[in-house]
């Protein structure tokens, strides 16, 4: 079986404001709602988006600070249309999604950020203009 690549739309949902400490980029106030996080998954696409969905799970990157304690999570992918992380936070912002927090999934690249604050309609966007397709887990069973 080969392993599937690809780029990955993760939306998470807060029912209320938290405060989040993300690492070193420090803490930050997260309002009550739908935040995208955009990413790529060159060794693993459904091993890295199934991780990402789980509730229990050791912090690795900054998108964990949230996933661990947000109220609903989603994923899309880009695969087999692969679209890159950074062109897919381009659109991401295009579409009306406002940057969230600086420096956020972002180390390897120069994107001000891979985290966007997202109303249903700027989502749907999202969705609709990159071409993504529902994450299923079933597929990691193939």
């Amino acid at each position: 079986m080969s392993v599937r690549k690809g780029t990955y739309a993760l939306f998470v949902t807060f029912d209320r404001d938290i405060n989040i400490t993300v690492g070193a980029l420090g803490p930050h106030l997260f309002r009550a709602g739908t935040y995208c996080y955009v990413g790529s998954a060159m060794g693993g696409l459904d091993q890295r988006v199934s991780r990402h969905l789980a509730r229990c799970k050791g912090i690795r990157w900054h998108i964990d600070r949230l996933t661990t304690v947000c109220d609903g999570s989603e994923a899309w992918e880009s695969y087999p249309d692969f679209i890159g992380e950074c062109e897919l936070a381009r659109i991401a912002e295009e579409c009306g999604g406002i940057p969230e927090m600086d420096g956020f999934g972002c180390s390897d690249c120069s994107c001000r950020t891979h985290l966007f604050r997202m109303d249903s309609g700027a989502a749907d966007e999202l969705v609709s203009r990159a071409r993504l397709e529902r994450f299923s887990d079933r597929r990691a069973v193939r």
